[in-house]
């Protein structure tokens, strides 16, 4: 009888996300990332998991990884909304202004959202991915949908295709609080949205100016999963390089959203929504190759020329 009244309890305490039938948290002893494998989403456990960790000892040069095309991406009417899910924050984006293409991907894909990952603050580790097991402050994802699926992501997600989205992975970092950035107009309306389930209008903010300063050439690439329940393995996983710099009251402000309350429980802080490091199981992380890697092949091309010549 205990052990169902404890069972119990922990369902009530997972809140439902849009993606899955399944109960799923962050914040619970019982029921956190770790655990959803085993107690809540069968498909959590499969061999393509993501996020992983990048050793880049092991990175595999790439020649095909080039430039991205980024349409709408300086358009200051894409941002529709910004929601607080009960589990992370997220801004419904206007896909119908928007693609992406290039960078080695199959096809043009629709941005439909982007949502945000973090820990505890500035001086806390929250990012999904990792480099060489560094772990950033916060990891910003653009959810982009192949154009078979109409900028559906439900449809994405319940695809048995391992190119229905492509997720852009990008580690954000804080600066000196004097540095300007041009995250105001986004932060100013988390005050709007600290309740699960709040949702407000945003606007005169464009995605190039969350992402000013980053270079968008250099990136490394596998495929992987959604890094949430229902953990669907159609994901290619594109995590930059560079991160995105912003004062250290940005992150900080993050915090003071809420969870969702559930099972007579006061709402608590929402803190560290990341998904730990997952096994790699034999995939491959590509990027670009290196310049000396690069020297060196032209070396031994002359060198093959003249020989016969």
């Amino acid at each position: 009888m205990i052990v169902l009244l404890v069972t119990f309890l922990a369902a009530l305490l997972c809140p439902v996300h849009s993606t899955s039938s399944d109960a799923w948290c962050y914040n619970q002893p019982s029921c956190n990332s770790t655990t959803w494998s085993q107690n809540y989403t069968k498909s959590c456990n499969g061999s393509s998991q993501s996020p992983i960790n990048i050793v880049t000892a092991n990175v595999q040069g790439n020649s095909n990884l080039t430039s991205f095309n980024f349409t709408g991406f300086d358009d200051n009417s894409t941002f529709l909304t910004i929601n607080n899910t009960g589990e992370y924050v997220v801004v419904t984006l206007n896909g119908s202004k928007m693609a992406v293409q290039g960078g080695d991907l199959p096809v043009k894909y629709s941005p439909v959202e982007f949502h945000l990952h973090w820990g505890n603050g500035n001086s806390s580790n929250g990012s999904e991915h990792t480099v060489n097991g560094k772990q950033y402050p916060m990891e910003l994802q653009i959810l982009n949908v192949n154009s078979k699926y109409n900028a559906s992501l439900p449809a994405a997600l319940a695809a048995n295709d391992s190119t229905a989205l492509a997720i852009l992975s990008f580690f954000i970092e804080g600066v000196a609080q004097n540095q300007t950035n041009k995250w105001t107009n986004l932060t100013s309306l988390l005050g709007s949205i600290t309740g699960s389930g709040n949702s407000t209008s945003i606007n005169q903010t464009s995605m190039n100016s969350l992402l000013e300063g980053v270079d968008r050439t250099k990136y490394y690439r596998y495929q992987g999963s959604y890094t949430t329940p229902n953990c669907s393995e159609v994901v290619i996983w594109t995590v930059f390089k560079d991160t995105i710099k912003v004062s250290q009251d940005v992150i900080n402000s993050f915090t003071a959203i809420k969870f969702k309350g559930v099972g007579g429980l006061a709402p608590a802080n929402m803190t560290n929504n990341f998904r730990g490091v997952q096994p790699l199981n034999g995939r491959n992380v590509t990027s670009q190759p290196s310049s000396a890697a690069t020297h060196t092949i032209s070396i031994i091309t002359v060198l093959l020329l003249s020989i016969l010549i």
